[in-house]
């Protein structure tokens, strides 16, 4: 099969006002003839429902979540992206495209890319109107601040809670269509499976996660909005019912899953401190603005540290290695997230690791507090440091944080076009949950740059495009295929409730988690690689053999939630095995210790690997790679350099 990007002619800057003339129009009074399908209810799906039903189209959404405001998208805290040049400081729409191209280590396409920051000085202007209450400075004007990987402060921001803010924004213009009747919410539902006829994407199968009712949805098309697949590695910084599930069942009916092995490692989260977690928290990027990271000098001094013989104020300042400043002079602190975290695994594999465990690094603020007084710093982290209090019983205040990476967002997902439609016609895919922006590695502030430039600015002209060509045919849940994929969907249930051995779905996930952590994560090399492989598929057997589920459908039953979601991750975390070890470079957020450079950076091999990965599912066959290639006309591609 080719993979066609639909990727317009004609010159950069010009690609997207030139497609939305030529995309072909629905009829305002036709919009009420279409049903669309939204799965999802963050960032993008919110704001993509909202976007077509203000539009006139007959909208459903489906979320497992009790309410739409509870989507993962609220947990973002530090910012959002936009080339406003508020600051004077030598933005523009173009440094974002660059940055961001950059940033992901030239992995991405460069018209998607370049969209994104066309479009993102809208999203502002539309959250403003919405009334999100982002900073502003003495004067009235919107403030931004500085993120990774960007010389310029070009993050609009709302303290520490942008996500939440950002998305009871788009929930309350979601909210509105619902009082019009415009959209259906379905809450507490959970897609299942996919239902195609002739090829097309036609409806969903979903379970009623309350009374456990199969349920079938007919559509004219079908927009998956369900975030990333992080949780594949147990502990993350995701909310733990994030999952694979809706856009790895799309894949097993012919979506194409694009760049698995592209997973982000984000360098400031608070430590791992026991068996006992089933979670990670993230601490903002933004903190590193004004906190200083660094770590003791000497490994002697990190052994004393760590066995309570000295405390961390004994540590005089020469006495302490700021290596990213030392490192890297031009973006200091400010280096990505893959260069962060990769630096950070490095002091602590040295032995100059801190904390009880030795497994973190030093994050102060005690220069910021000097320079700025602590009402100011108060003022802008008040509600980070508060969180790290409640959870550390430390007081980041009077001592450094202590921070380590952890898995947070997947820059892989469901191919798509320009269009951002899948390789299944009709069923589109949006936010995180496709891969097409972000190449190796995502910017900080960027996530919630795309879900709402997807969901406001992109997908309501791409999808009458679509419909305008398929016609008025109504779709009917009847339909023999609803039949089958039902009764296939029902069967898997009845499958996952008749295990009755003697571990628990949390006792697989953890081990899964392990073995991705340990030789899919942060470093990854084909000796490790191999040897995941064949771990995964010892745990998969064991799984089908030995897992326990227990209670009834007919129920709330988080044990047979949770079977489903990892009965998928198991078979994710082959293909992104796969994925690592089919591609034999460096870049971003994949670092193959095989592939870098002497001084331990990243090194790429544009000649072999300057394509995407987009595997297509055979049953009982191994996956078959495609490639799209990447072709670079307004950037050059040189080695990623943050000096």
């Amino acid at each position: 099969m080719i993979l066609d990007s639909k990727i317009p002619e004609g010159p950069l800057a010009e690609k997207w006002t030139n497609h939305k003339f030529n995309l072909k129009l629905v009829n305002p009074a036709n919009k009420r003839k279409y049903n669309i399908i939204v799965v999802g209810t963050g960032l993008a799906g919110s704001s993509a429902a909202a976007s077509l039903a203000e539009l006139g189209y007959n909208v459903k959404t489906f979320c497992y979540q009790d309410s739409a405001r509870r989507a993962h998208s609220i947990a973002a805290q530090g910012g959002i992206n936009a080339s406003k040049n508020y600051p004077n400081d030598g933005d523009s729409v173009y440094r974002l495209f660059y940055d961001t191209i950059k940033g992901g280590d030239y992995r991405s396409r460069e018209a998607n890319t370049y969209r994104l920051a066309e479009v993102s000085s809208n999203i502002i202007d539309q959250c403003v109107a919405q009334g999100v209450p982002f900073a502003r400075e003495y004067g009235g004007l919107l403030d931004n601040r500085s993120f990774g990987g960007a010389q310029v402060s070009r993050t609009f921001y709302a303290r520490g809670q942008t996500g939440q803010q950002l998305l009871l924004g788009a929930y309350s213009a979601l909210n509105r269509q619902i009082k019009k009747g415009t959209v259906q919410s379905y809450t507490r539902h959970e897609m299942l499976d996919l239902v195609t006829i002739d090829g097309q994407a036609r409806g969903i199968i979903t379970r009623d996660l309350v009374t456990g009712a199969i349920e079938s949805h007919a559509a004219h098309a079908v927009i998956l909005c369900t975030g990333g697949y992080g949780n594949v590695f147990f502990l993350s910084t995701n909310a733990m019912g994030c999952n694979v599930t809706a856009a790895w069942r799309a894949h097993k009916r012919g979506a194409f899953f694009a760049n698995p092995c592209y997973t982000q490692i984000h360098p400031t989260c608070i430590p791992v401190t026991g068996d006992h977690q089933s979670k990670l928290t993230l601490m903002s990027e933004s903190l590193r603005n004004d906190g200083r990271v660094w770590v003791p000098k000497t490994v002697e001094m990190a052994q004393r540290l760590r066995k309570g013989e000295i405390k961390v104020s004994d540590i005089k300042e020469e006495d302490r290695d700021y290596y990213l400043e030392r490192k890297y002079p031009s973006f200091g602190n400010l280096v990505p997230r893959d260069v962060a975290s990769r630096n950070a695994k490095e002091m602590v594999d040295e032995g100059r690791g801190v904390g009880k465990s030795g497994v973190a690094v030093y994050l102060d603020f005690k220069d910021a507090i000097a320079r700025l007084g602590e009402d100011a710093v108060r003022a802008k982290y008040g509600n980070l440091f508060d969180m790290y209090m409640q959870i550390t019983d430390e007081n980041p205040y009077k001592q450094p944080m202590r921070i380590y990476p952890a898995v947070h967002y997947t820059m892989g997902g469901l191919w798509v076009d320009y269009n951002l439609m899948t390789t299944v016609p009709g069923l589109y895919a949006l936010g995180e949950c496709n891969f097409s922006d972000h190449g190796a590695n995502r910017l900080g502030a960027s996530a919630l740059m795309q879900g709402l430039a997807d969901g406001y600015f992109v997908i309501p002209y791409t999808v009458g495009d679509y419909l305008a060509k398929l016609g008025f045919g109504q779709v009917d849940a009847n339909h023999p295929n609803f039949e089958k994929t039902r009764t296939e969907v029902e069967q898997k249930v009845n499958t996952l409730l008749n295990l009755k051995g003697k571990q628990t779905v949390d006792d697989i996930h953890k081990k899964l988690g392990h073995i991705m952590w340990e030789y899919c994560g942060m470093a990854r090399s084909a000796e490790g690689l191999t040897k995941a492989k064949g771990l995964i598929q010892e745990l998969r057997k064991e799984f089908w053999a030995d897992v326990t589920v227990l209670g009834e459908n007919e129920e709330l039953n988080q044990s047979l939630e949770k079977a489903g979601r990892v009965a998928d991750f198991l078979e994710l975390a082959e293909l992104m095995v796969d994925d690592a070890f089919n591609r034999r470079e460096s870049c971003g957020g994949h670092f193959r210790v095989e592939s870098q450079t002497e001084e331990g950076e990243a090194k790429r091999n544009d000649e072999e690997f300057s394509f995407v990965s987009a595997w297509q599912y055979h049953e009982n066959a191994p996956e078959e790679l495609h490639k799209e290639e990447l072709n670079f006309e307004n950037v050059v591609l040189t080695q990623r350099s943050y000096k």
